[in-house]
């Protein structure tokens, strides 16, 4: 068995160094640590900042590759569903759109289902983590016009949630439609009750401990697997 893995930060690892004050590479991120339990290898190709718009650009790329790997793990959708925070503030009364609107996000997905599967290898979806909506808003609206944001936002954070959230439904929907499994790594983290101590400061990159329950998560994946292999 062999994986490799089209995704954004989350996938890549990367985490808020508070100290440094900056992103960082988690060395023990999910991915390696799921390597280095399984002995599985994995072919990381996340992206910091990635899209499904720049996934697909990156699968393409790879696509010779593809059929080298058995599985394909594809994690996308928080940035997909991201705003910009700039133009909100400046314009609260406004309709402002995601970097990927939905319907966009639900068809580019399902090219790189496709294009996995036409190469011979079977796509795995990860599921989004949960964001914690107050420091996420705290942390984009830095330097901005924070009560226009609210104002945009109906005066409550939670729209972030439930925005974040329509394009979590997605990735199962996608699922359900084409068949494909999917490591449920949110209802994991909402399981533990306080998840908000798995996220960074910026209230959507999962830190440390975030990773070590995605790895758990994904290595029952792997392991279940293995044994229908």
């Amino acid at each position: 068995m062999n994986i490799c893995v089209f995704g954004d930060s989350v996938a890549k690892g990367v985490v808020f160094d508070e100290a440094k004050n900056r992103y960082t590479f988690l060395k023990d991120n999910f991915i390696s640590l799921v390597q280095s339990k399984t002995s599985v290898p994995f072919k990381n190709y996340a992206k910091f900042g990635c899209t499904t718009v720049k996934g697909s650009e990156i699968m393409e790329k790879q696509e010779n590759t593809l059929p080298e790997y058995e599985y394909v793990l594809l994690e996308f959708g928080g940035n997909d569903c991201d705003l910009n925070w700039t133009e909100v503030a400046q314009t609260p009364g406004e309709e402002h759109d995601a970097q990927v609107p939905i319907e966009r996000f639900r068809q580019l997905y399902i090219s790189m289902i496709d294009k996995a599967r036409a190469a011979g290898s079977k796509p795995i979806l990860l599921s989004l983590p949960p964001l914690d909506s107050e420091r996420f808003f705290n942390w984009v609206s830095k330097d901005l016009n924070k009560e226009n944001i609210m104002k945009f936002l109906g005066g409550d954070t939670e729209f972030i949630y439930k925005w974040h959230e329509n394009y979590n439904d997605m990735v199962f929907e996608l699922a359900a439609e084409y068949n494909v499994p999917v490591v449920d790594i949110r209802k994991d983290f909402l399981k533990r009750g306080n998840y908000q101590d798995l996220l960074c400061i910026d209230g959507m990159h999962p830190n440390q401990e975030g990773h070590k329950l995605i790895a758990s998560s994904l290595e029952r994946e792997v392991e279940k697997l293995a044994m229908t292999a």
